[in-house]
């Protein structure tokens, strides 16, 4: 039922349980790989430093390796549109222009990247925020075998639903803590850039946290370097914006080997990835 997903999504404490119970959904309806990316730092012309996307996923490493790492995502036919506000696409009319030769160089390059990957049959979904800067769109591949008049047929029957569900699995990842393909902050400074933001100086909060002025001051240096700004304000902004301060439940950033890893230029989830442990 959709109320019951919708409840889980909602319930989910982990970006990992997310994506996990999302891919499991879907695959109900016939799409059984995703890729989902979402950036706050939208320009109209750029989609800010690729390090700071959040990209979830399961397809094949190998298919990320050279969508993602090659950066073919940037050419791919429907993005521009998703970007420029349009909400739901399906791939239907793009295999139409590809087989015409209407596409340009670029995306018949990617398209046909796709067909060799079975990723040419199924919808994309566009999510635009309050915040003209962020922006975030899904693929929906269709499991191979199915055609994009079977899948036409499905979103006929279940698109609603199916948008529903993606738009608070949306509204639901975009709450929580990431760092993109960044190492993550320490609780140190964490706890440091949240005193500032509350409009302490270094003096209160040494006094606060316990320790040397010196040393307050070279966990911001390190939190700076780890969120590559150039200031403290810059770091605190920045922190807020992707969430990892004044995080009201105990989400903490995987440490390098662990769940969240760089399928590319991006960190995401990819099929192979699952049952790997915590260390």
């Amino acid at each position: 039922m959709t109320f019951d997903h919708l409840h889980r999504l909602l319930d989910a404490q982990s970006l990992e349980e997310i994506w996990e119970i999302h891919t499991t959904k879907m695959a109900e309806f016939g799409f059984d790989r995703l890729l989902y990316g979402f950036t706050r730092y939208y320009s109209g012309r750029s989609y800010g430093d690729l390090d700071d996307i959040l990209t979830l996923s399961n397809h094949p490493r190998a298919y990320l390796d050279d969508y993602l790492g090659k950066r073919l995502f940037m050419s791919g036919p429907a993005l521009h549109q998703l970007t420029e506000g349009c909400s739901e696409i399906s791939w239907g009319p793009i295999e139409e222009r590809f087989a015409k030769g209407l596409l340009t160089e670029a995306e018949a390059e990617v398209w046909e990247f796709n067909r060799r990957w079975d990723a040419n049959v199924g919808y994309s979904l566009g999510f635009q925020g309050i915040s003209t800067r962020s922006v975030g769109a899904l693929s929906l591949a269709a499991r191979p075998g199915l055609s994009q008049d079977e899948i036409d047929e499905v979103w006929q029957r279940e698109g609603r639903d199916i948008v529903l569900m993606n738009r608070v699995m949306h509204l639901k990842v975009s709450q929580m803590p990431y760092q993109g393909h960044r190492r993550p902050l320490t609780p140190r400074q964490i706890e440091v850039l949240e005193w500032v933001a509350d409009g302490k100086t270094m003096q209160d909060i040494a006094q606060i946290v316990g320790l040397k002025v010196a040393t307050v001051e070279k966990h911001l240096r390190l939190a700076r370097e780890t969120l590559d700004v150039e200031t403290t304000a810059q770091a605190v902004a920045k922190a807020s914006i992707m969430n990892q301060i004044f995080v009201s439940q105990p989400h903490r950033p995987a440490e390098p080997g662990e769940e969240i890893r760089d399928p590319g230029p991006f960190d995401g989830f990819t099929e192979s990835d699952r049952g790997r442990s915590e260390g």
